[in-house]
């Protein structure tokens, strides 16, 4: 069997990550995030495209080619969770499994936070666990694909 491939989009101002090690986020910078899960990915035997963009296009244009070329798809949406029905109709776009993914847990936020467009395509959530999170969502994707195959196996 080929290596299972994952896309990990981040949306705007995930590359702040850790410049206010008081703030919401922590201390842990964005490529420090990216490196834990790059690492994570490669010993649960998955490849990772892990990409950030302040623009909503490009995210769109990334969830459009993730449909061509990946078996599971993480978002962090970051600001544009609350705001983009374009993005969530890439996601509904895209007939895989998607875990919507945030650092820290929106219900304990701002009001405007608690609803997330993308929550509706999204196969699950994983929020609050700030870095950590990243890496149990990609050990859930892991997780998705591979009960997949396993029900795809005992139909044939």
């Amino acid at each position: 069997m080929t290596q299972r491939r994952i896309t990990f989009l981040n949306g705007p101002n995930a590359n702040l990550y850790g410049l206010d090690s008081k703030g919401t986020y922590g201390s842990e910078s964005f490529p420090q995030i990216e490196a834990r899960c790059r690492q994570h990915a490669e010993s649960l035997g998955v490849s990772l495209d892990f990409r950030q963009s302040n623009h909503e296009g490009e995210l769109i244009d990334w969830i459009q080619a993730a449909r061509l070329d990946a078996d599971g798809l993480l978002i962090n949406g970051a600001g544009l969770t609350y705001t983009s029905i374009a993005i969530l109709d890439a996601l509904l776009s895209f007939e895989k499994p998607i875990i919507e993914v945030h650092m820290s847990n929106i219900y304990k936020r701002e009001p405007f936070r608690h609803h997330s467009f993308i929550s509706k395509a999204a196969t699950g959530i994983v929020a609050g666990l700030g870095p950590l999170g990243y890496e149990l969502a990609i050990t859930a994707m892991v997780e998705l694909l591979a009960r997949a195959d396993k029900a795809k196996a005992d139909k044939a």
